[in-house]
């Protein structure tokens, strides 16, 4: 019914046009007619913003002139509404700052938490989290004197949603439990309720925990399918997205098509919430590239990408750029891979979104190998920042409710104070001279307490003192083992063979025997430069195992074959694609095969060598095999080469397997999902 009042108010407008405008005011009956006429306009997205604007400050006249009394805030709160339906956020906060001075001033504690609420909403729309989070907390202490529970689950609500957006994931699942607590009636509350279990949901998801992020996804829809929430929310489109979202990061897609799929047919969806719609369509056609089905990609990655700039969506901007990318990279087209990358790390920079940034310049490191390690740096630099800045943020909302609960219990104190400065100036002096006996027995109570806090608080800096020192001492010896592992599988088995040639040399001494000795000794200064870059920078592999990995591994294998007498083959295989194998990955394989070879010829002291490196459907197999003499497995296993590799193994997250007996050689087999 109203919104057939304002369409049929908003025509007659247009119809009777400038020209009679002053009939038309004139025969208004009152201020108040006109004031919902200008409410009525101010929200008429057909008009133009300025013209929508001055109708709202024309009502912001009328109101300001008013009495200091619940109807007026009652029509400013509608004036601010409206500008901030306009993102006129200045003016906004301007008219909430006057609701807040007036509900002071007339001790109006129900919408002095409401103007609290709604300086909670501003700072959330300038990215001002730690501002939010204070003023939604003022606001909960108030509905907290009053009982409304109601008030009190939303506002925590907001607070979670604040912690999650800065990377408060467990912080926020608090919040919303102490949320859902505040709620008595479930039937009462279900839009509350089902945002509870939505958010739920998204934490679990960022936590890896997808089974719990299933579970609460589909609480939230079952409270859909009970049709207590109006289908204009598109509620259940929502949560469908983030359902086959969650499978999406679980590498089902298959499952998550389906529910994106199921989301896109909701009725009206693109007209009622069009973000949902561009968001459901691209996770759609991120799930079809990854289960190889092309159909219909890129124009659906595109259609989402113009619909999210259309709205102004940059977060959304950000995703669809990334994953066209990503497309581009897969199909090979390097050029397109290479634009929409670099779009989006500048977009990301701009907008100051560090976790984009972060994934911006993982996806250049892929398409661009040759400026790897410009951008690994920029990463290492960045994802330091972020996480430094996210555990901030944390402790800030933590001291934030810490002081709130500090300015609820002055407030109690004071009002103390005051009711015994009544009884000291109503008593006689006799009565006086008692409560000044009683103030300064608290008073000396109050400095006992303090002094016994302050011990309190020393005693909890000391242990922080020892459990620093302690982590300190771990992180030590783990750096300790690390550069052991270091020495012992490159610098060591390098000297071992240079010594081995060196000893085999010293019987001759004609022209070809001293070359050989001149560059053994070249060779030396290259283990002596080794040693020096490991000093210099424990955190730095070589850049060329990097760069150029099955080079470095034929290097290798031709040393070996040139440094002993035994028979070496390998087969590495031509489909495995390097550059889409992690640095580390590479870098663990490489000493691997340098502990491998050296326990063949040092202990083994085999006449063949078998080295392959094949695909197996996802995972790579990294296989050794020697016809030495064999070893006990349950004795070798407690041996520092064992264990290095075994180390290995485990840090690219792969399976290692041994197979020896004595007398019938050894196979080492390593696989590792990729």
């Amino acid at each position: 019914m109203k919104i057939k009042i304002f369409l049929f108010l908003s025509t007659l407008f247009v119809f009777f046009g400038c020209k009679q405008e002053n009939k038309f005011t004139s025969k208004l009956n009152s201020s108040e007619d006109s004031l919902a006429i200008y409410f009525l306009l101010a929200n008429d997205f057909n008009l133009p913003i300025e013209k929508r604007r001055e109708y709202n400050r024309k009502a912001f006249s009328v109101i300001i002139d008013y009495s200091n009394d619940s109807i007026s805030k009652i029509n400013l709160f509608k004036v601010a509404n409206r500008y901030f339906n306009m993102d006129d956020y200045h003016d906004y906060k301007k008219t909430v700052d006057i609701i807040l001075e007036r509900s002071i001033i007339s001790s109006d504690t129900n919408n002095k938490s409401k103007a609290l609420t709604y300086l909670g909403d501003f700072y959330v729309s300038q990215a001002k989290s730690d501002s939010a989070f204070l003023f939604y907390s003022k606001a909960e202490k108030i509905y907290a004197m009053q009982n409304d529970n109601l008030n009190i689950a939303k506002i925590k609500l907001n607070k979670a949603l604040l912690q999650f957006n800065e990377g408060d994931f467990l912080g926020s699942e608090i919040t919303i439990f102490n949320a859902l607590r505040a709620v008595k009636s479930e039937k009462n509350n279900q839009v509350l309720i089902y945002d509870s279990y939505n958010l739920l949901g998204l934490i679990h998801n960022e936590l890896g925990n997808y089974e719990r992020a299933v579970e609460y996804n589909k609480r939230a829809l079952d409270i859909i399918n009970d049709r207590n929430i109006e289908p204009v929310y598109q509620s259940k489109a929502t949560s469908l997205n983030n359902l086959g979202y969650v499978y999406q990061n679980m590498k089902r897609h298959a499952n998550a098509i389906g529910f994106f799929e199921k989301g896109l047919l909701q009725k009206n969806l693109k007209t009622d919430k069009p973000f949902v719609f561009a968001m459901l369509l691209d996770n759609l056609a991120y799930s079809k590239f990854k289960t190889g089905n092309f159909k219909g990609l890129p124009e659906q990655f595109y259609e989402s990408l113009k619909l999210r700039e259309n709205l102004k969506l940059t977060s959304g901007i950000l995703v669809s750029k990334m994953r066209i990318s990503e497309y581009y990279a897969f199909r090979k087209d390097s050029v397109m891979a290479l634009k929409f990358a670099r779009e989006s790390l500048e977009l990301a920079k701009k907008v100051k979104n560090f976790k984009s940034v972060l994934l911006a310049l993982r996806q250049l490191t892929i398409i661009e190998p040759k400026k790897a390690s410009i951008y690994s740096k920029q990463y290492i630099h960045i994802n330091d920042s972020l996480q430094k800045a996210e555990r901030k943020m944390g402790e800030k909302f933590t001291r934030i409710e810490y002081e709130t609960d500090e300015i609820k219990s002055e407030n109690t104190d004071l009002v103390v104070q005051n009711r015994n400065l009544i009884l000291f100036f109503s008593g006689i002096g006799i009565l006086g001279l008692f409560i000044f006996t009683i103030n300064t027995q608290k008073a000396k109570n109050r400095e006992l307490l303090f002094k016994q806090q302050q011990q309190v608080a020393n005693a909890e800096i000391y242990n922080l003192m020892i459990s620093q020192q302690s982590t300190i001492e771990v992180n030590r010896i783990q750096e300790k083992n690390r550069v052991a592992r270091e020495l012992h599988d490159g610098v060591l088995g390098r000297m071992f063979g240079v010594r081995m040639n060196l000893d085999g040399l010293n019987s001759f001494q004609d022209d070809i025997a001293r070359e050989q000795r001149k560059s053994y000794l070249t060779e030396l200064k290259d283990i002596e430069q080794d040693i020096r870059e490991i000093s210099h920078d424990l955190n730095r592999e070589k850049s060329e195992l990097i760069n150029n990995f099955v080079a470095i591994v034929n290097n290798l294998f031709e040393e070996q074959t040139k440094t002993y007498q035994s028979k070496l083959t390998s087969n590495i295989d031509n489909s495995i694609k390097w550059e889409n194998i992690s640095n580390s990955i590479k870098i663990n394989i490489y000493r691997i095969l340098q502990e491998a070879l050296q326990n063949s010829n040092k202990y083994a002291t085999a006449n063949n060598i078998q080295i392959i490196l094949k695909k197996v459907e996802s995972s790579l197999v990294v296989k050794i095999s020697d016809d030495g003499r064999g070893f006990n497995i349950l004795k070798a296993k407690k041996g520092i080469g064992l264990q290095n590799i075994l180390f290995r193994a485990n840090e690219c997250g792969g399976k290692l397997e041994i197979k020896s007996e004595k007398g019938e050689g050894a196979t080492i087999k390593v696989t590792i999902p990729i």
